[in-house]
């Protein structure tokens, strides 16, 4: 069990404690947190149905640089697709958080979320006063969690992988935490 961190960064010897137990705490409060913003934002969506996406994908997007994707969901089909999987995949991100069950894979969706509101809110006028945004930070955070395997404290994950299904599945093991 490490209890210090040492390493080199730029030339430098880095060295600091490590104290497990509380980095497991916060852990578990990011996910909550952040699983928490994420079901909220997809519940609201579902209350106040129906959802329409096309003034994001169609209107905000069009002038930016992730513009030629998104607008290709600005109508049809896609943009029925976008309007229903938006708030389904933010209820998803937000219990697979909140209960820390594929916690990784879930994290990894909120953060391939949030690459499409930093761009286009940060080109619409977001960026005004600095590129570090909220959505930013909110890619950060998601990128975190993914990273540290939060869904093995106190969550659903530490269950999965203790299963004979994942130990005979080694890969599954990329998309809980």
């Amino acid at each position: 069990m490490a209890t210090n961190i040492r390493t080199r960064l730029l030339g430098q010897d880095v060295s600091f404690p490590l104290d497990e137990s509380r980095l497991a705490y916060w852990l578990v409060v990011m996910r909550l947190i952040v699983g928490w913003w994420f079901l909220h934002a997809g519940l609201d969506k579902f209350l106040a149905w129906p959802f329409d996406a096309s003034w994001f994908v169609g209107g905000a997007a069009a002038q930016t640089t992730l513009g030629p994707v998104l607008v290709l969901f600005s109508d049809g089909i896609l943009l029925s697709f976008t309007n229903v999987m938006v708030p389904v995949g933010q209820v998803l991100i937000g219990l697979g958080l909140i209960v820390g069950a594929l916690t990784r894979l879930a994290a990894f969706f909120g953060a391939f979320l949030m690459v499409f509101f930093y761009f286009v809110n940060g080109e619409t006028g977001g960026w005004s006063h600095g590129v570090i945004t909220g959505d930013l930070l909110g890619l950060l955070i998601f990128a975190m969690i993914a990273t540290l395997g939060a869904g093995r404290v106190l969550g659903v994950d530490a269950y999965l992988a203790r299963t004979d299904f994942v130990k005979e599945h080694p890969r599954l093991r990329h998309f809980i935490g």
